[in-house]
C-alpha cells in the first residue's frame, strides 16, 4: 500500500479552475466517504485551503485508484477529465511524502512561509480521522508533516515574508489607500481566516473592526476576541446590515468560504452611496470560490484585491537562504519518515521469523516429553528455557541487522532474502511489497494524469 497524491493549486491553475473544484467543509465528509467506497483506495484524506486542493489516498494499485479519483474530482467539479488533467499533479508515494512537508512548511504557499497551513493540515487529518478514513499510514504521514512543519517555522526565518496571505493584501490594501491606522475595517467571514484577518488588522492600527457573519454568534466570538485579545473596538453585525457595515469601512476583508457570491454590485452600490469618505473603498476578495461579484472591480472607487492578484504579488516570497534552509529540513524529515516507513514494512516479516521459531521450540518439547515421559516438570522448564535462550541468541543478530538494512535504500531486499532463507509464507508475514518503482511510474505519468509544470514531474516541489 502506498499514498497516491492528486492536487490542484495555485501554481497549476487559475483562480477560475480552483473556484469550480473548492471543497468546503459540508464537501468533505461526502467526498471522502465515496474514496473510500473505491475499490483500491483504504484510506483518504483532502487538504482544502483558499489556493490548493489536495487528495491524499492509501491505495493498492496506482493507475485503477487513479482513475477512481480522477472521475470523483470530475464529478464534483463539473470539470471535463482532459480539463481537470491539465492543471493538476500526481505524487506517488516518497514524492507525496516530500510534497505534504513542503506544504506543511509553507514552501508551497502562495505567501512563502505561511504558517495557517498547518492548521488546515491539522483540520484535514481530524475531518479524516472523523470519518474513520485516516489509517496508520496516513497519520504517520500527517503527523510528521506537522512535525516538519514546525521544525521549519522554528529553526529557519521562512515566515519573514509573511505570516499570511492576509498580511499581503493588507500590503497591497495600504498602496492605494496608505496608513490604516485609524480607519474601520469589515472582516467578512468568522472562521480561520477571518481571525488571522483581525489580527493582521490590528497589527495594522486599524481603529475598528467590524465584524460580518451569515451566524451571528460567531460573528460576536470573533468581534469579543479582536477587543480582549488585540484591544480594537468591534462590532458584530448580521449579514443583512452587509450593505451599511460597507458604508463605513475602509477595507473590506472577505473570506467566507461559501459557494458563490456574498458580495453583489448592489450591495456595494449602496455601500458606495451611503459612503461619505473622500478615500476608495479597498475590497480585500480572500474567498476561494470568491466572495465578491466580478463587476465590483469595475466601480469608480473600488479596489478590488483579490487572489488571482495576489499570485502575482513578488512580496510572496521568502529570503534565498530561508527557503534553502527549510527544504534541507524536509529533505532531513523525508529521509527520516522514509527510514522508519521501511523498518515499520519489514516488522511482519520479523514477527513472522519469531513465531516459526517458537513453533519449532515447542514441537520439539513435545516430541521431548514423548520420549522422555518421566522428565520431572523442574527439570523440562530448565530444558525448555535453554532451548528458548538459544533460539533467541541466534535469531537476535539478524533481525536486528535486518531491521537496520531495511531502513537504507532498497532494503526491502534484505526482507526478502530472510523469506526465502526461512521459506516464510508471505501471508504469514504480511511481508515488505516491493513498492512500484518511481522512476518507471513517472514516464507513465503523462498518460494517465499530466502533471501541471514543465520540469515539475518528478516530485519536487516549486
Amino acid at each position: 500500500m502506498s499514498v497516491l497524491l492528486v492536487g490542484i493549486s495555485h501554481r497549476s491553475a487559475p483562480v477560475a479552475v480552483l473556484e469550480k473544484i473548492a471543497i468546503t467543509e459540508s464537501d468533505r465528509p461526502k467526498l471522502t466517504d465515496k474514496m473510500l467506497a473505491s475499490s483500491h483506495v483504504s484510506e483518504a484524506m483532502i487538504v482544502s485551503t483558499c489556493n490548493r486542493i489536495e487528495v491524499y489516498a492509501v491505495v493498492d494499485a496506482f493507475h485503477p485508484a487513479l482513475g477512481e479519483i480522477g472521475e470523483l474530482l470530475t464529478e464534483h467539479s463539473g470539470l471535463p477529465l482532459p480539463e481537470l488533467t491539465k492543471h493538476a499533479y500526481v505524487r506517488y508515494a516518497e514524492a507525496a511524502a516530500e510534497h505534504l512537508f513542503a506544504v506543511a512548511s509553507g514552501l508551497d504557499s502562495m505567501v512563502v512561509g505561511e504558517q495557517q497551513v498547518l492548521s488546515q493540515i491539522r483540520a484535514a487529518y481530524a475531518a479524516s480521522d472523523a470519518r474513520q478514513a485516516a489509517g496508520r499510514t496516513l497519520h504517520e504521514l500527517a503527523q510528521h508533516a506537522l512535525r516538519v512543519g514546525k521544525r521549519v517555522h522554528s529553526e529557519t526565518g521562512i515566515d519573514r515574508a509573511g505570516a499570511s496571505v492576509v498580511s499581503v493584501a493588507l500590503d497591497r490594501a495600504r498602496v492605494a489607500l496608505g496608513p490604516l491606522e485609524g480607519r474601520t475595517a469589515l472582516v467578512l467571514g468568522a472562521g480561520a481566516m477571518g481571525g488571522l484577518a483581525v489580527a493582521q488588522l490590528a497589527r495594522g492600527g486599524v481603529a475598528k473592526i467590524i465584524v460580518v457573519n451569515r451566524t451571528l454568534e460567531k460573528a460576536q466570538r470573533l468581534g469579543h476576541t479582536a477587543t480582549t485579545m488585540h484591544g480594537v473596538a468591534a462590532e458584530a453585525i448580521e449579514m443583512d446590515r452587509l450593505a451599511e457595515a460597507m458604508a463605513a469601512a475602509d477595507v473590506v476583508v472577505t473570506c467566507t468560504g461559501a459557494v458563490g457570491t456574498v458580495v453583489t454590485l448592489a450591495d456595494v452600490h449602496r455601500a458606495l452611496s451611503a459612503n461619505t469618505r473622500a478615500d476608495e473603498l479597498v475590497i480585500c476578495d480572500l474567498g476561494l470560490p470568491r466572495d465578491v461579484d466580478h463587476a465590483v472591480a469595475g466601480l469608480p472607487g473600488v479596489t478590488v484585491i483579490d487572489m488571482e492578484t495576489l499570485q502575482r504579488d513578488p512580496s510572496a516570497g521568502a529570503a534565498a537562504d530561508d527557503t534553502a534552509a527549510a527544504r534541507t529540513i524536509v529533505a532531513d524529515e523525508l529521509t527520516k519518515y522514509l527510514a522508519g516507513q521501511r523498518m515499520a514494512e519489514v516488522t511482519p516479516t520479523v514477527a513472522a521469523l519469531r513465531q516459526m521459531a517458537a513453533d519449532v521450540v515447542e514441537a520439539e518439547l513435545l516430541r521431548l516429553d514423548s520420549r522422555l515421559p518421566g522428565l520431572e516438570s523442574g527439570e523440562r522448564e530448565e530444558v525448555a528455557r535453554t532451548v528458548r535462550r538459544v533460539v533467541d541468541k541466534l535469531l537476535h543478530a539478524p533481525t536486528v541487522r535486518v531491521k537496520q538494512l531495511a531502513s537504507t535504500p532498497g532494503g526491502d531486499s534484505y526482507a526478502e532474502a530472510l523469506r526465502e532463507l526461512f521459506e516464510l509464507k508471505p501471508g504469514a508475514a504480511q511481508a515488505v511489497a516491493a513498492p512500484m518503482e518511481i522512476s518507471a511510474l513517472q514516464g507513465e505519468l503523462a498518460d494517465d494524469f499530466t502533471a501541471a509544470h514543465p520540469g515539475d514531474e518528478q516530485g519536487h516541489t516549486a
